[in-house]
Parts: structure tokens; sequence; C-alpha cells
């Protein structure tokens, strides 16, 4: 049997030192036993009547002075103190910290292949289960962690586990900052390799991780994650939410809804096209100024169009209509010191002046609008859907149309501002950027700094990203203004909760990232606190989701960023679609299959386990990123949906103007199912998760009032509990209650869907 060179070589290292730096140190109660070599971390545990389990191979040895232990303690130093370690049993836990005197950059684990056991639990958005040797996972996951994850960033819970049976283990990064996690293939198998990078700004944080051993439970790593939080004092139920901002209760049962079409006017507002286009090509002062704003396209068919327009023609001089006016209203706050208090006034000072030149051609003004409208709002009341999230791509609808966002908050919805101060753009740079219009002081003063001394360029590598404590005075003055304009009852704050945070190294204000991520919770906090208002984000990573209601992005994520296919090739089947036209932007709308690797890897049940709701059921909403909703993917509307019942989650929709009749129907469909569940279920912690056959097509969710939701994915019926469940169906369970079946065929979509 040959020897791998490099284990022979760290053997004969090994030996080279002092006997106390290399003899292992034996860790043991009536639990399990734990092996670790103090000079190379490997590491081996061995459960209460079971084989040992290999969990590190060890690092390159380093010398070791002042080992102190015993049986369920020990301590050490390397390289004369340049690190301090110690390791501790505890019952089920096995803690680790490791603390430095000096910036460096520190392997801390080598998890061999061996170490995975039947599979791997990462928590990759709410979260997967890798079965060992499955060659989707070999070819994928090394390819997705090339650059290594984030631990923070790219993992929603700082946390991984391995499946061994009758026992399990889990990692929790306690300090879920500064650390990568790389995966590479070891054979046939995923070898993982963790390193956390002590550097000037975070000397005073020790990198603490923990070991936690457990039964067959999948979901164990999480629960015990959830029970630390609670211990820390960093979880928050939705009950105490709801205690504290009461409008979140309106959150328990709303499915979540994205209007489009946010302009002045909708195609159904101009009623007399005759008269409208006369009152266009007249003398007033707002015609010359809105047509010196047409591009060649729109001015040709504004001097071509017949009294009664064609389709095309309706909607380009519409369009350039609106963008026209919308240039204006942003002319009047958009500078380089943009006065927040004001920035209402050039919306409704336009309004105003269209209605006294246009209003004659027009409907009435209480009901201008597309997507974003009191047509809309009345119609989703008439349809039952009685409660209901509703945002809009930005704030700007809402200065269009503050007459809907008024009677959705009068309708009983949470009616929802997007919003960002993630990235900052400098003046005059993609004005139709928004929220990165934060002015010239910001720019100049609030971009993160790297270690170089350069700036982090932004979201799409434009503008810098911020640091959260320096842009917050822009935050409170922009959203009193807007919630003093139009009284949204609900927050959207992008990219905050994605664990994505950086080190600043800004002269004055030096901050880690575990610094930048309490900002972004205080910035959150700040919002939710001063308007009493369920605030969300997108994701809802652990490490910077505390005080969040909902989050957008956690049971599908962004997926196939990179891929052309998706992304930029217009001949693919694949192709995601434009961001085009603005009212019904084809990369919401479009319904297109996805292709694979994503189909499987994000929505194939077998691979799916819900560890963020293990954690997080009782305290945070959440659903699909906005880029795909129910109805984005052709070929997997019936697992994604089927998912969201047995998850307890709420369902995602876009809506315009012209795909509102025809989506409806599905919605209210969807809603009939969900709404009662989440109601009864929103605020009860998930207690528990099963395969019932061996083929994970039958799964089941456990909730801590005894209820049960169990769902058959396959294509056939079976036998479920002693009772034939049918294909592609949920039976629920409430505790208390009759059981009944519910069919995700009875919510099937249209087989024409507007956009696709």
């Amino acid at each position: 049997m040959s020897f791998p060179f490099h284990r022979a070589a760290l053997i004969a290292a090994i030996l080279s030192l002092p006997a106390s730096a290399w003899a292992a140190v034996l860790l043991q109660n009536a639990q399990w036993r734990i092996e670790l070599e103090p000079a190379t971390l490997a590491l081996t545990a061995t459960p209460a009547g079971q084989a040992a389990l290999p969990l590190s191979s060890g690092l390159t040895p380093r010398s070791v002075s002042g080992l102190k232990s015993d049986a369920q303690a020990a301590s050490w130093q390397w390289e004369d103190g340049r690190f301090q370690l110690s390791a501790k049993l505890d019952g089920a836990d096995l803690g680790l910290t490791i603390a430095a005197r000096e910036p460096a950059t520190l392997e801390l684990l080598r998890q061999p292949a061996a170490a995975m056991g039947r599979g791997l639990l990462l928590p990759l958005a709410e979260g997967s289960y890798v079965p060992a040797g499955d060659p989707l996972w070999l070819d994928f996951l090394p390819r997705f962690a090339a650059d290594g994850l984030n631990t923070s960033e790219n993992l929603s819970l700082p946390l991984w586990g391995m499946d061994h049976g009758a026992s399990s283990l889990h990692w929790l990064l306690l300090n879920p900052f500064n650390n990568t996690l790389r995966i590479r293939r070891d054979g046939e198998g995923l070898a993982l390799t963790l390193s956390h990078q002590f550097n000037a700004l975070n000397l005073a944080q020790p990198m603490r991780l923990s070991l936690h051993l457990a039964g067959g439970d999948a979901l164990a790593g999480a629960k015990r994650y959830r029970q630390w939080l609670q211990q820390q004092g960093r979880f928050e139920s939705l009950a105490d939410k709801m205690r504290a901002q009461p409008q979140t209760a309106k959150l328990i049962g709303a499915s979540h809804v994205y209007l489009w079409g946010n302009d002045l006017l909708g195609q159904a507002d101009v009623r007399d096209w005759a008269l409208w286009l006369e009152r266009l090509r007249g003398d007033s002062a707002l015609a010359r100024r809105l047509r010196a704003s047409f591009d060649s396209e729109a001015a040709a068919v504004l001097r071509a169009a017949p009294a009664r327009p064609d389709a095309y023609q309706r909607r380009t001089l519409l369009a350039a209509f609106n963008q026209a006016l919308t240039a204006e209203a942003r002319a009047g706050w958009l500078s380089a010191k943009p006065d927040w208090s004001r920035l209402a006034a050039p919306y409704r000072r336009l309004r105003a002046e269209v209605l006294r030149v246009f209003g004659a051609a027009l409907g009435q003004p209480d009901s201008w609008g597309g997507g974003l409208s009191t047509k809309t709002l009345r119609a989703l009341r008439a349809a039952g859907l009685s409660r209901l999230w509703l945002g809009v791509d930005n704030w700007e609808g809402g200065l269009w149309q503050p007459q809907a966002v008024a009677a959705g908050v009068r309708a009983g919805y949470l009616m929802a501002a997007y919003d960002s101060y993630e990235t900052t753009l400098p003046p005059g740079q993609r004005e139709d950027w928004l929220t990165a219009q934060q002015g010239a002081a910001a720019y100049r003063d609030c971009g993160v700094t790297l270690a170089n001394g350069r700036r982090k360029s932004g979201f799409q590598q434009s503008g810098y990203y911020t640091n959260p404590e320096c842009v917050r005075p822009i935050l409170q003055q922009r959203t009193q203004a807007l919630h003093r304009a139009l009284g949204f009852n609900s927050w959207f704050l992008d990219a905050y909760a994605t664990g994505m945070v950086f080190d600043d190294y800004t002269p004055g204000r030096r901050a880690g990232q575990a610094q930048l991520a309490a900002g972004n919770e205080r910035s959150m906090a700040w919002v939710r606190d001063r308007f009493a208002v369920p605030v969300g984000s997108e994701n809802g990573n652990a490490a910077t989701a505390r005080g969040i209601a909902f989050a957008h992005g956690m049971q599908v994520p962004v997926l196939g960023w990179g891929d052309a296919d998706l992304q930029k090739n217009p001949k693919s089947p694949y192709f995601l679609g434009r961001w085009f036209p603005a009212d019904q932007p084809e990369t919401f709308f479009k319904t297109v299959p996805l292709k694979q690797p994503y189909r499987d890897i994000y929505y194939r049940p077998q691979y799916r386990l819900p560890l963020y709701q293990a954690v997080f059921h009782d305290s945070i909403v959440t659903s699909n990123h906005w880029l795909y909703d129910n109805l984005k993917f052709s070929n997997a509307y019936e697992d994604n949906l089927l998912a969201q019942w047995l998850y307890n989650v709420p369902p995602l929709w876009h809506l315009s103007a012209a795909s509102l009749e025809r989506r409806l129907s599905l919605m209210r469909c969807v809603d009939r199912v969900f709404q009662p569940l989440h109601r009864r279920l929103a605020t009860q912690p998930l207690s528990g998760f099963a395969w019932l056959t061996s083929d994970r097509q039958v799964q089941q969710t456990r909730f801590a009032d005894g209820s049960r939701l169990t769902v058959n994915f396959s294509g056939q019926p079976r036998e479920v509990e002693g009772r034939p469940l049918a294909a592609r169906a949920m039976r629920v369970q409430l505790a208390g209650e009759l059981e009944r079946t519910v069919l995700a065929s009875d919510c099937a979509p249209p087989t024409t869907i507007p956009g696709g």
C-alpha cells in the first residue's frame, strides 16, 4: 500500500518537534472522545459506541509551547505566542478559539472527503443536502467555490454539517467574518478547507468555532445555532416584532408581489387619443418641454401618428411622455447636494400640470398609473387577496402615484419602498439608478477603503460600496422625506442583509467586517423603529439579519450570474430576458426553462434542506429572490410551489397592468392554500424535518405546535404513514384540525403567460 508523500512529510515534521508538541490531546466525556494534535490541529471524533470519524487531516506543523490539558480542556501557543489556541469539550459541543498577536491568514481545518459521511449539509440559501459521490455536486461545488466561499455572504448560516447516519457532526462558525471556505474534489468526494484572516482591524476578535455532535437529525446544526443566537440575545421572534411594530402582523399570510409600470400614466389612462395628441403637439409650455426630450424615434412617431394611433405608436408615445416627465421631475431634486426635504415637490407639481394641460383627454387622476395604481389595488381586493406585501422597483413610483400607496395602506396591504444605500455613484452617472444617487459628499467621503488604499468598487463595478455609518444620515433624511410624503408602511433595504460586508481602512473610521455588519443592522433597525414598520432585505443571511422581518432570496437565490446563456445570449432558450419594457421587463416576466445544473441544484427536492427555516421560520418570512418569481421557470413551477408549501413560506409574483387579469386567478388559487397555513404556523418554530422515503421524494416538516406538512414531490402516488398520498400533493395535518390534501395541479399556471 503506497503512502502519500505529503502525509509522510507531515508526520516527519511532527516527529521532529518536541514530544509535547505532537502528542495528541485527548478530550472526552460520556458522549464522545476528541483526539487533537496541538501542532497541526488534526482532529478525530469518536461518538460513544461508534467508529472514529476524521474531522481535519491537520495543517503544516507549528511549534507548540505552554501546553496545558485535562479531560475537558486544553490550551497552548504556537510560534512563541504569535497565536493562542484553546479547546474545550462541553457536553455535545467542542469549542475552539484562536487568537492572533499580529495579522496573518491562518488555515484552521482541512476536512478530507472521508469526513463527509453520507452527505454534506450546506446552507446555500435555504439549505442543500449534498449526497456523497453525487456527480452533479462533485462538478458544481468546486467550480462554484473556486475562489472560496465567504462564510458571511455565500452561506446563509455560518455552519455546515456531515451526515453519518446514526450520528451527525456540525461546524458552527461563531465568528462568521473574514473566513474563507474552499471546496475541492478529493477522489470521489469533496474536501473542505477553512481559513481565517486576522488583520489590523479585527485582531481584538478571536476566531471562535464549535463542533456539535448530534444524532441523525439533518437540522441539528441549525437548531444548535438557533439556540446559540438565543443565548447571545440575537434572536427575535415574529411575535416579538409584532408587539414592537404591529404592522408586522400584516406579513402573516401575505403573498409577496412586485408591481411594474410605475410611471405617471398607463396605457388605459388615455381615453381620447386624438385630443391627447392635439395637446401634445400644442403650444403649452409643458408640451414644448416634453417634446424637447423626445428621442428621434418618438419625435417621428408624434409627427406621423393619426388621430387613432396603432399599438406601437401608442406605446412609443406614452413611454416618451412618461420618460420626459420623469427626467424633469428628477432634475428638480437630483444634484450634487440633493435636498431630500423637497424630494416629492417636482412630482406633485408635474402631476398637477399634466392634469391641467392633458386632463380632458385622460381618465380620472385618482386612477392614473399602470401596475402601481388604484385600478390594480381594486382588482386585488376584488380577487379576495386580503393580505399582500406590495413592492415597487424603486420609490419613485410612489412619488408619481401617492394615491395608490395610500389606497393600498387603507386596504390593509403592506406598501413597501424599495430602497438601497449600499452603493453610491458620482453625480451625473447613471441617473436612472436612483437609490445610488446620494450626492457628491457621499461619493467623496463614504466609500469603503481597501487595505491597498483603493476604494471598493460598487455593484456592477459602478461607484463605491459604502460604510453604513457614513451614509446613515442620508438614509435618515431620505427615508423620512419618503415616509412623510407617501406613508409607506414597509421598507425593503436592498443588500444590507446579504452578509456582504468589507473591511474599511478609511482613516478616521477604520472598521472591520463585523463592525460594518453591525452598522447594516443598525441602519435597518433605525428605519424599523422610526416608522414602526416591518423592514426586509435581500437574502437575510444570518450574519446581518438581526431585526428584519422578511427577506427575498433565501428560497431561491441569485443563480447562474456569470452564465452567458442566462444573462447575455438572447438566442439561448435559457435567456432570462431584457430589462425592457419598463412596465413589464422581460427579465421578470418572461417564462423560460431553467438550464442545468441550476435546475437540479436549486429546485430538485432531493437536494433541498430547510436549514434556514430551522433557525428563523418564526423570526423572518422568506421568499424567492425577486429575479425569480413563481412563474419564472417553466420546468420548476411545481417543485418550487410544493417546497413553498412544505416550508410554509410565501409565493412571490410580478404583476403589470397587462398581466394582471391573467395572473390573478393563479395567485388566488395559491393564496387559498398558503394564507391559512401561514396564519396558523408563521409564529411556530420549524421543529423537525424528515425524508419519509428512501429516494427523498416524500418529505415532512414538523412545527412546535405538533402540526405536520407532508409533500409527495414525485409523479406517482406514494404510501405514506400507512395511507396513500397523491402525486405532487401535500397532506396538511394541523394540530387540532381535520386532515386535508391539496394538489399542485389545482394551481397549475396558464399555458401562455404574459411576457413569456
